[in-house]
């Protein structure tokens, strides 16, 4: 019977409540097509045009150029990386953005894809120390390049279960499936473990900062001291990649003739390959 068929609702997507997360999805998704636009493969660059597009090659990041710790975060390998990073970005991101507020978020997102880029580095330098140690040629310890949103991304997924593991804020906007977030996050853990060619220590990174900066914020609400504490969580955020940075580069003299022997190696390939 038609009174009983239940009432048909036409949803918005209400992007004006989300929109620092469509804006971080508009710049990937933009700076992407930019540079297949300028000849990168777009189903699987090289590494050399991942390198000059931005891309974490730890050698040259911590001997030359620092700044890819944070530029790796908006470039991706092909256009099924970016498409699943964009869409966990998406699915992530404009629930914790309506929950954190649109600056707490960013910071956050900002700080977990950082902590990602850092603790990749560091097990960038343990594979050194252990190429040097072991003294015999391996490549699977020579350094890697890196680069994704999915350090950030899984700080987010990492935010949102730690919040579903808490009791419930009385103004929270959403309820959150505790059961789903952590079989996410343990199923893309798990296939960071078995799978090759998953940075799993940058979603590990993103994950421990995603979930400490949720637990400070969560405090501070309950403290009802949120805009104070929100504050000096992020600055501790920003102070724990610093610490980090400077512990990665105290680390580095032992390895440094190697990393700087293979730094004269990648530049000379640079130079011989043409930019497209």
């Amino acid at each position: 019977m038609p009174e009983y068929s239940p009432p048909t609702t036409h949803r918005k997507l209400e992007m004006q409540l989300w929109w620092m997360t469509a804006l971080l999805i508009c710049i990937n998704v933009g700076l992407f097509g930019w540079q297949v636009l300028n000849g990168m493969d777009i189903t699987q660059p090289s590494s050399p045009d991942a390198i000059r597009w931005g891309a974490d090659y730890a050698p040259l990041t911590y001997l030359a150029e620092p700044i890819r710790l944070f530029s790796s975060m908006f470039f991706h390998f092909g256009l099924i990386h970016l498409m699943l990073n964009m869409w966990a970005l998406y699915i992530f991101g404009s629930v914790a953005e309506q929950i954190f507020g649109r600056v707490y978020f960013t910071g956050l997102y900002i700080c977990a894809g950082l902590m990602g880029s850092l603790l990749s580095s560091y097990m960038s330098i343990q594979d050194s120390y252990a190429l040097i140690e072991g003294g015999v040629a391996n490549p699977g310890l020579l350094p890697g390049v890196s680069a994704g949103a999915s350090g950030a991304v899984m700080g987010l997924g990492a935010s949102l279960t730690v919040l579903s593991l808490l009791p419930m804020l009385p103004r929270q906007p959403f309820i959150l499936d505790k059961k789903t977030l952590v079989m996410i996050m343990g199923l893309n853990l798990a296939m960071g473990f078995m799978i090759s060619g998953i940075n799993n220590a940058a979603h590990i990174g993103g994950m421990i900062m995603g979930a400490g900066l949720t637990a400070l914020w969560y405090l501070g609400q309950k403290m009802q001291r949120g805009n104070l504490v929100s504050l000096v969580a992020l600055l501790l955020g920003v102070a724990a990649c610093v610490v980090l940075y400077q512990y990665n580069l105290a680390l580095l003299e032992p390895i440094r003739p190697l990393w700087q022997e293979i730094l004269q190696m990648l530049q000379q390939q640079l130079a011989d390959q043409p930019v497209r």
